[in-house]
């Protein structure tokens, strides 16, 4: 448990820094998606153009993103014309005739907290005294008392660090608007892999018992969580279309 009380530290870090830059490419992207109605310049006639967000991401970094279109209704006869539509198309509202307008894949909470419990539960058993709990104590130099000591704090921390995982699995499925067994254990291994990658020079000097131990329930937590989160991401909510049937 404690390697994964540092992976998760390392994943607090990580997010610190990564989170304002993610959040801040999400916003251009929301800013600046979908197709766009305006009156064409040359012939003031309605026209259908689209912002390419992409470049717009990949250059707002500094505050400033350079913005041009990447389609317009017009296209490819006036393929090489100034633009000067732009400005109305970044202060006009997605237009997708005959659509919905995508909705951003929401993190549903009762699968991530069943699978927080069942990595929980399983860091239970794998710690207990008919596993592994007197080769891990031995490995990192405690014995029962000192345990019986801190017994309330690791608890609470197993719990926390058991919710945070799951939720950053969630999260990412979300963000990469995926869902499915699958995709839920390879998103659970990229943020594993992402965290350990960051923490590779203080991994060697843990000692081997202990780094075994944990290195087996890190990865069957990883597999758990994953295949929870992923397959069950909106099978355990009733959403509200669901309930408009049922009245």
């Amino acid at each position: 448990m404690l390697i994964l009380i540092w992976l998760v530290f390392w994943l607090i870090t990580t997010s610190l820094i990564l989170l304002p830059l993610a959040l801040w490419r999400r916003e251009i992207y929301r800013r600046y998606s979908g197709s766009r109605l305006v009156s064409c310049p040359e012939n003031q006639r309605p026209g259908v153009v689209s912002i390419d967000t992409r470049h717009a991401v990949s250059t707002g970094m500094d505050g400033r993103p350079d913005l041009r279109l990447c389609d317009c209704s017009r296209w490819p006869e006036r393929l090489n014309c100034n633009q000067a539509c732009l400005p109305q198309a970044m202060r006009a509202e997605p237009y997708i005739p005959g659509e919905a307008k995508v909705r951003t894949k929401q993190i549903y909470h009762l699968p991530v907290v069943v699978a927080a419990f069942a990595a929980w539960y399983l860091g239970a058993i794998w710690h207990s005294q008919y596993l592994f709990r007197a080769r891990w104590l031995n490995a990192i130099g405690l014995n029962p008392a000192d345990v019986r000591q801190i017994v309330g704090l690791y608890l609470l921390l197993s719990v926390a660090i058991c919710l945070l995982f799951a939720y950053g699995v969630a999260w990412l499925l979300a963000v990469c608007h995926r869902k499915g067994v699958l995709h839920g254990v390879l998103m659970s291994a990229l943020l594993c892999g992402s965290v350990i990658a960051m923490g590779l020079y203080g991994i060697p000097r843990l000692p081997h018992d202990f780094l075994v131990i944990e290195t087996g329930y890190t990865v069957l937590t990883m597999f758990i969580v994953g295949a929870i989160v992923g397959g069950l991401y909106d099978k355990l909510v009733m959403r509200p279309q669901d309930w408009n049937l049922r009245t």
